[in-house]
């Protein structure tokens, strides 16, 4: 039986079967573009750790002092700096792997290059930058006075989910963007909304006691689970769990669904594209 011609690969697959060295790719690619990223620069890898603090601290004076968002939560800035450095690992892993198949064109058009390299190399750069923001969240926690508690145990939990999430967008974004180049302006839009849309700035409570409705619609972004896990296992019983912010247990199978639909399509459709996307460039 003859294969349709729609469905014949036309160049190499996203994987080609070899995890070893497709993971060897990914980091090598992740450390040049590291390496690169801040050749020149004066204050050098410096820059992962000012980055979010500079956005926190501009954040914190706004929305705390002036706006006064912050008032009456107990331990606001550190719940906001977690908020940011767990969205910023989100936003770089997705924004950054928009253009990544595009800026790899002479990678891509390589016959034994295996493709998922490119998208995966954008996660381990977030990763390696969330790794260095995590001893700043760290530092202000020992700076904070906040209690040893066994549910620090369970940070990794979110931190890894964070990453699943941000590689499956960025898998979806950057085989998208290969056909479609709206795909970065519309990107772009939708990313400043689900920074807004997120409980980071804000926390979910206060959402909650003007419309329980409403803080349930929050909370069915996955984003918006993994921060409030990830803020209720450093603070403990001082922030609610993403079940009670969100209006029961069996409300979470939203989020998850969408988490699990997410990351799937995102593998999925890089996967399925890949073979085609040297025709396209």
């Amino acid at each position: 039986m003859s294969v349709p011609a729609a469905y014949r690969v036309r160049g190499p697959a996203a994987y080609t079967g070899d995890s070893r060295r497709l993971f060897h790719l990914a980091f090598t690619l992740a450390f040049t573009d590291w390496k690169l990223r801040f050749f020149g620069s004066l204050l050098g890898y410096v820059w992962s750790l000012l980055r979010p603090l500079l956005l926190f601290g501009i954040l914190y004076v706004v929305f705390s002092e002036f706006v006064g968002v912050g008032t009456g939560i107990a331990h606001y800035p550190l719940m906001l700096l977690a908020g940011i450095v767990l969205y910023s690992t989100f936003s770089e892993m997705a924004g950054g792997a928009v253009t990544a198949m595009v800026d790899r064109e002479t990678l891509v058009r390589k016959v034994s290059f295996p493709r998922l390299a490119v998208p995966l190399s954008v996660a381990v750069i977030a990763a390696l930058n969330l790794l260095l923001n995590l001893v700043t969240v760290a530092i202000f926690v020992a700076a904070s006075g906040v209690s040893p508690r066994w549910t620090w145990l369970l940070l990794p939990l979110p931190l890894v989910a964070v990453l699943v999430l941000g590689t499956g967008v960025a898998m979806l974004l950057s085989a998208l963007y290969v056909p479609f180049r709206d795909v970065r302006p519309i990107w772009d839009v939708v990313q400043q909304g689900l920074f807004y849309g997120t409980p980071i700035l804000y926390p979910v409570e206060r959402v909650a006691e003007h419309s329980q409705t409403l803080a349930t619609i929050v909370m069915c972004n996955p984003l918006a689970v993994i921060v409030q896990e990830f803020r209720h296992m450093l603070l403990g019983s001082e922030v609610p769990t993403a079940a009670d912010a969100i209006g029961g247990t069996a409300y979470l199978l939203i989020p998850i669904g969408i988490f699990v639909a997410t990351a799937v399509a995102g593998f999925v459709v890089f996967n399925r594209m890949a073979p085609h996307a040297a025709e396209e460039l």
